[in-house]
């Protein structure tokens, strides 16, 4: 076996193992989110949904997100941003909700942002898109909004999949906001020594489960790393191998 071969064995084990570790930590952490994670039950709440560019050779231009149709809100508004176009679409509802005291019968059901002309979200950066939402309703723990990402090169990404039963997060996650009841809500004041209300009970709950979150996300990203880098030295000591046994034959 020649020098530059083994140089070119080389140079493909170690592209496959970083590959690998790309996968492995980009799949962990890497999708369409909603910034931050929780708001309070009933209230008004500015969010960002924040989009990763997961291609190196592509960047995003354009982002739709639809908003959960079983639980309209009565207000809905986007914040300009340099480059992009925010348009909406509204949906009537079958039976009007109030708000502030009027009926309301058509609500925003979907957001689309266009990027313009030499605008797009570039490899290796994230873009946020700030949005305007309440009232958040008071009957649920979580809405569910679903994200479509385009990207230059042609491509969609979906994401606008649920947990299963299990809990374990599907490839392709909807961006989901947590509800907490707003605290004190409904709850008479306590002393310093009292026990913990059912709604403080709840916040810390929410974080820990965010924590745990963010840990297992963290944790898999370990874990491809590991993986490449046993790849990687898989390889290496393969190509050593058989380049002996090129130089003994």
């Amino acid at each position: 076996m020649t020098l530059s071969t083994t140089r070119r064995r080389l140079s493909v084990a170690a592209a496959t193992a970083g590959a690998g570790i790309l996968f492995f930590a980009g799949s962990a952490s890497a999708h369409v989110s909603v910034q931050p994670g929780t708001a309070d039950q009933g209230s008004y709440a500015k969010v960002a949904f924040r989009v990763p560019n997961e291609r190196d050779d592509a960047g995003t231009t354009k982002l739709e997100i639809t908003l959960p149709a079983d639980k309209p809100l009565t207000s809905v508004q986007t914040r300009a941003m340099p480059g992009w176009k925010a348009e909406v679409e509204k949906t009537k509802l079958a039976t009007p909700i109030d708000n502030h005291g009027k009926p309301l019968t058509e609500v925003v059901s979907k957001i689309t942002w266009t990027a313009d002309a030499g605008t797009r979200v570039n490899p290796g950066t994230f873009e946020d898109f700030e949005v305007s939402m309440g009232k958040l309703p008071t009957d649920t723990d979580k809405l569910v909004f679903k994200a479509v990402q385009t990207y230059d090169s042609g491509e969609v990404v979906r994401w606008i999949d649920l947990a299963g039963p299990d809990g374990k997060e599907p490839q392709y996650p909807a961006p989901t906001l947590k509800l907490t009841a707003k605290a004190g809500a409904g709850t008479t004041p306590t002393t310093a020594s009292a026990k913990p209300s059912t709604d403080a009970k709840a916040s810390v709950a929410a974080v820990a489960e965010d924590k745990s979150d963010d840990s297992t996300a963290r944790t898999l990203g370990v874990v491809g790393i590991v993986v490449g880098v046993l790849g990687l030295g898989a390889g290496v000591f393969a190509v050593l191998r058989a380049s002996r046994r090129g130089t003994s034959a």
